[in-house]
């Protein structure tokens, strides 16, 4: 059928080419384009539909259908150890880096994994979900996960330092780490612009583990010590990662 769609597209700018000389160099060009991608694959054309309704049954064969009481605990509910904080990035998926199974691990992914402070009003969408996994799940880890090759961040180093920015979303939402980046550009000025990316992907999980104790039911769990807080990068170029904590020294009055 994709087969057939394409042929009927070609076919199409053919009758439009004969009807209309002007766009003889457009059709052209389509022509070609479509003829290629056609040969490439095979007669084949990706279909997001079949993608996903292939990708379920895969699942539900090879995992729902052979682990049963699995499934059948989730469905009276989750007690996830984990509240991970991952990029959105195609390329760094969570479960599938630290293999993380179905109830384990409640997960928020986002542009650069950052956390932003606590703000009810502007960041509410992430304090609702730390308050949900924190409070209401118990979760034992909070572990944000920066990685290698980072668009946010890079992101991130590019704004001017005059601070004014090209998109609508973006720049303003990096700009929570933006004291990591003052950091980076102040200790490690001698380093090309790719190295300082890379010592930012690092540096901004810090600032979120730190942002995180902005929230007072946050600090108050790590006060009692029945919540951590742990940073992690993900080097898909060497196929590395690290884990670390981070010394907050609470004081008795955050942590009472």
């Amino acid at each position: 059928m994709a087969k057939d769609m394409y042929e009927e597209a070609i076919a199409g700018l053919k009758k439009l080419l004969s009807a209309k000389g002007e766009l003889e160099a457009v059709a052209v060009t389509k022509i070609r384009q479509l003829t290629a991608e056609l040969e490439e694959s095979g007669g084949k054309v990706y279909d997001p539909v079949e993608r996903i309704r292939t990708g379920f049954d895969h699942f539900k064969k090879e995992k729902y259908e052979k682990n049963p009481a699995l499934y059948e605990k989730l469905a009276k509910g989750q007690s996830p150890k984990f509240l991970v904080f991952a990029c959105s990035d195609s390329r760094v998926c969570p479960s599938h880096i630290l293999n993380f199974q179905p109830g384990e691990a409640f997960i928020v992914r986002n542009i650069a994994n950052m956390v932003p402070p606590y703000d009810q009003k502007k960041y509410s969408g992430g304090g609702a979900a730390i308050e949900y996994a924190v409070l209401h799940l118990k979760v034992e880890n909070i572990v944000v996960i920066g990685h290698s090759c980072c668009g946010g961040i890079k992101g991130l180093m590019s704004i001017p330092d005059d601070g004014t920015t090209q998109s609508d979303f973006i720049e303003e939402w990096v700009n929570i780490c933006k004291t990591a980046k003052a950091k980076v550009k102040a200790e490690c000025n001698n380093l090309d612009f790719t190295e300082q990316c890379t010592l930012l992907e690092k540096e901004a999980v810090n600032v979120s583990l730190g942002n995180l104790l902005t929230y007072p039911f946050v600090r108050e769990a790590v006060g009692k010590k029945t919540l951590s807080l742990k940073g992690g990068h993900y080097d898909f170029l060497k196929g590395s990662f690290e884990l670390w904590n981070l010394d907050f020294s609470l004081s008795p009055s955050l942590s009472a």
